[in-house]
């Protein structure tokens, strides 16, 4: 009995230390974080001094020279809404800085030449983020134009040449869309809702609505957006460094400096034709992405313009050497 009884006792002091033992390593850690915590935030110091904060609304606003109505609370709140997405949507929106540098200066020159504002550049950014991508609908390119659209504004689109790529041509169809809907519509704001959301559909919800004005209209939610979002990226694109983006002029991505050739008849293999230019298939490709096979049979006999790069202004990596 004695020796069960010291056995059981043994056993309890036992159990009791092994506790304590594993509840210091337990609490400790918890004791650390906390003591960290209020060491990084008294007197705010933020660690890397960073804070985040709801972005301050410009008193005013316009897209393509029409006041945008801030006094209306909705209004206030969904461009509140797309201003916080594109001041914390950090690595998007330094992309967009870096290749509006680059792309910018091929938009604004053909949009000027329309006569259509200068704003809907940011239509383009808003759609692609500048980049040459492909919607779950098929939509293309800069200005995500579906295959329709885009034959009916003068795109060539085959197996061998897509002009959705090509940045100059689709934005010249851009102009022209929306300088037909600015034409029926007498407002450019409708103008961008109608590129997203189709001049029927939305011509519709003005007749059933009564009304002819973008804000007031109840659109299903990526056209509620739309707009908002590219007068948001404006504010931002147009005032960096009030919503926190401070880059260099080093960061920035350069315009390509390029030539242009004429191409008549067939070409057997781009891949030849680039290495008789003194550059590879890569390089030709990335400057023009419209080219879509390796090759151009051109039964029409067409003239096409390819871009090519100004001497040196493109480093060309080397082939290996084997032996």
């Amino acid at each position: 009995m004695l020796k069960k009884a010291a056995s059981f006792i043994s056993f309890f002091l036992l159990t009791f230390v092994s506790f304590l033992f594993i509840s210091s390593f337990i609490s400790e850690p918890v004791k650390r974080v906390k003591e960290t915590k209020i060491e990084e935030t008294s007197g705010n110091n933020f660690p890397q001094n960073y804070k985040i904060v709801s972005p301050k609304l410009p008193k005013k606003i316009s897209f393509c020279g029409e006041p945008v109505p801030l006094k209306n609370i909705d209004v206030k709140e969904r461009l509140d809404r797309e201003i916080i997405v594109n001041t914390y949507w950090h690595s998007l929106s330094i992309l967009s800085l870096k290749r509006a540098e680059r792309w910018f200066p091929v938009i604004e020159p053909i949009l000027k030449k329309y006569n259509v504002p200068d704003d809907l550049k940011y239509l383009a950014l808003s759609e692609s983020m500048l980049t040459n991508t492909i919607s779950p609908a098929g939509a293309t390119g800069f200005w995500q134009f579906k295959k329709e659209t885009a034959k009916e504004y003068g795109l060539e689109i085959n197996k061998e040449i897509d002009e959705r790529y090509n940045v100059k041509k689709a934005t010249e169809a851009a102009c022209k869309f929306l300088t037909d809907s600015y034409e029926r519509y007498k407002s450019w704001t409708l103008a961008a809702a109608s590129f997203n959301y189709g001049r029927s559909a939305l011509e519709t919800q003005m007749k059933k609505q009564e009304t002819n004005n973008y804000y007031n209209l109840v659109l299903p939610e990526e056209t509620s957006r739309y707009v908002f979002r590219i007068i948001a990226i404006k504010e931002v694109m147009e005032h960096p460094n009030k919503y926190g983006f401070f880059l260099k002029k080093s960061d920035y991505y350069q315009p390509y400096k390029t030539f242009t050739a004429k191409v008549n008849g067939s070409v057997k293999s781009w891949a030849e034709f680039a290495r008789s230019k003194g550059i590879n298939y890569k390089i030709l490709k990335m400057l023009n992405p419209w080219l879509r096979k390796s090759y151009l049979k051109n039964k029409h006999n067409k003239t096409y313009f390819v871009e090519l790069p100004q001497k040196g202004s493109i480093y060309v990596i080397p082939e290996r050497k084997i032996d």
